[in-house]
């Protein structure tokens, strides 16, 4: 999978470099490049921002520079973008569609992904128009950028890859996979401070095991997010 993130900022995606991300790098399985969007300014300013349309605070980003990064990336323009399946732009907003779990295997099911990571109030709304295959939130709060929110879908996407996680049944365990949150975990010693692992999990009944799991899935799901549907009933939790 090819990554590509473009941003004002180019030393915040140094997090990439380390852990799962940066092994997967290393192995070849994953390509990033990190564009500095201020490459296709035209003024002597390197100017990427301007003020809104119709008044308000803050500043907008510049349709121009984008078009020029994602035509020069893409080697497409917008209308051949539109009509290819070679790159899918992903624009980071807090008015895009919430990110999950199903949308980042959605997206770890494509071979090329384009992060667009605004800042100030946001990207001329036109660019979007134009070239964004996806437009997508984190959450229903505003960071100051799109940064880190392009760190967390990356992260998110990647480990979902092939060869990427060390034991790739894994990522099927995780919260989210079936639709719960992950049961608690435990490890070494069998008692820490006066609380011990559950008798349960010392047992080697792997179907008491299980059962037991699930059962801590389910209730930590129903006393935890409530707003998830419950499997067991087809209704919110």
């Amino acid at each position: 999978m090819r990554l590509d993130f473009v941003t004002i900022f180019p030393d915040y995606f140094a997090p990439l470099e380390l852990s799962l991300v940066g092994k997967a790098r290393e192995r070849g399985d994953l390509q990033v490049g990190v564009h500095d969007l201020r490459t296709w300014t035209d003024d002597v300013h390197r100017t990427v921002d301007d003020s809104p349309y119709g008044g308000g605070p803050g500043m907008i980003m510049k349709p121009e520079p984008w078009g020029r990064a994602l035509h020069e990336l893409t080697g497409q323009s917008a209308d051949e973008h539109r009509a290819s399946s070679a790159a899918r732009i992903v624009v980071l907003t807090p008015a895009g569609r919430p990110f999950d779990q199903a949308y980042a295997a959605d997206l770890a099911a494509s071979p090329w992904l384009i992060f667009c990571c605004g800042r100030y109030e946001g990207i001329d709304a036109r660019v979007s128009d134009a070239w964004a295959d996806d437009e997508i939130s984190i959450g229903d709060y505003v960071l100051a950028g799109g940064e880190a929110a392009a760190l967390v879908i990356a992260e998110a996407v990647a480990r979902l890859l092939p060869g990427v996680l060390g034991n790739a049944e894994s990522a099927g365990d995780d919260s989210f996979a079936d639709g719960l949150l992950e049961a608690p975990a435990y490890t070494r010693p069998p008692e820490w401070e006066g609380r011990p692992v559950p008798e349960v999990l010392r047992s080697g009944d792997h179907g008491a095991i299980a059962s037991w799991r699930r059962e801590q899935s389910l209730l930590r799901t129903r006393q935890r997010r409530p707003d998830l549907p419950d499997p067991t009933t087809g209704s919110q939790t």
